[in-house]
């Protein structure tokens, strides 16, 4: 069993209980316009480009292209993606790390290894692995055999999903986790079709269903400015949570820049470049929109 995955985090305390190791699965079935993991988007691998590493006085990667898609300009590598297959030659050719790939093909034993080098950290601290991304259930099968084996050494389980798979994915891995991370980004089907490229009506189907038969579920809501933070727009979205089966906690998670810079290195323009994140006030009003519904709130992860 392999699935591909761009990164493996260790020592993560935002994505569950405890110290924990997050490994990012790659692809995701939204396209959410200020996802700060945006090299996790797509299912295939990516060449990123770290181009203020470039020596001045190196071609190796060029060298090392057969298909002719680098060049240096104004001191900067320049990847002309068109003409990439992503074979990773430039990669392995670069001595400064200026090219690196973006997702990587291993199997759910090379997986749990790594996993298990960090495995005291977990044990010291109630902690244990989450599976990211991009979106772990776009690659069920692969998710399931690495919840299994999780499981079969005693850690502790969380899944991070954007909620936008088969009911049938989330039953098949239901036994497995012990914690669900679900984002809920809109109420509203038309602003989130805006703002992730795709409807909400699958999502809203599968939150109270994991709602009812999770053994734990927290919500997490991204405060993204000018987007899906107005009055109107929170409180629906705290009404729908106060009405699911089980009361569960909201995180409310505000916008940062962080996937910028990613974008930069994958070729990408920011298609919010003058957003900035939350004020401390305008959380703290937010957060009361919550409490009035009597919902446990925090701000972060």
């Amino acid at each position: 069993m392999k699935g591909i995955i761009f990164d493996i985090k260790k020592f993560a305390i935002h994505d569950g209980p405890g110290i924990r190791s997050t490994v990012f699965f790659k692809g995701c079935p939204l396209r959410c316009r200020w996802c700060h993991n945006p090299e996790g988007i797509s299912p295939a691998a990516e060449v990123m480009v770290f181009s203020r590493r470039c020596l001045s006085d190196c071609r190796s990667c060029i060298k090392a292209c057969p298909r002719k898609a680098l060049s240096r300009y104004a001191a900067k590598i320049v990847l002309q993606r068109e003409r990439c297959d992503h074979c990773g030659l430039c990669v392995s050719a670069c001595p400064a790390e200026v090219l690196q790939m973006a997702g990587r093909f291993v199997s759910a034993e090379q997986v749990i290894d790594e996993l298990a080098k960090d495995a005291v950290f977990y044990r010291s601290s109630a902690g244990g692995v989450t599976f990211s991304g991009g979106e772990p259930l776009q690659q069920a099968h692969f998710l399931l055999a690495l919840l299994r084996q999780a499981k079969k050494k005693g850690w502790h389980t969380t899944v991070d999903t954007c909620g936008h798979a088969p009911w049938a994915s989330f039953t098949k891995i239901m036994p497995w986790v012990d914690l669900f991370l679900f984002d809920l980004k809109s109420i509203d089907l038309g602003r989130h079709r805006r703002l992730t490229g795709m409807p909400n009506d699958l999502i809203l189907e599968n939150l109270p269903r994991v709602s009812h038969a999770a053994r734990s579920l927290a919500i997490r809501i991204p405060l993204i400015p000018g987007s899906n933070d107005s009055e109107v727009e929170l409180a629906r979205m705290a009404d729908y949570c106060a009405a699911l089966p089980r009361p569960h906690p909201v995180h409310l998670l505000p916008y940062h820049r962080g996937g910028g810079s990613k974008r930069e290195r994958l070729g990408q323009t920011d298609p919010m470049p003058g957003a900035r994140p939350p004020s401390a006030a305008k959380i703290q009003q937010i957060m009361e929109i919550f409490r009035q519904r009597k919902l446990t709130v925090i701000s972060g992860g």
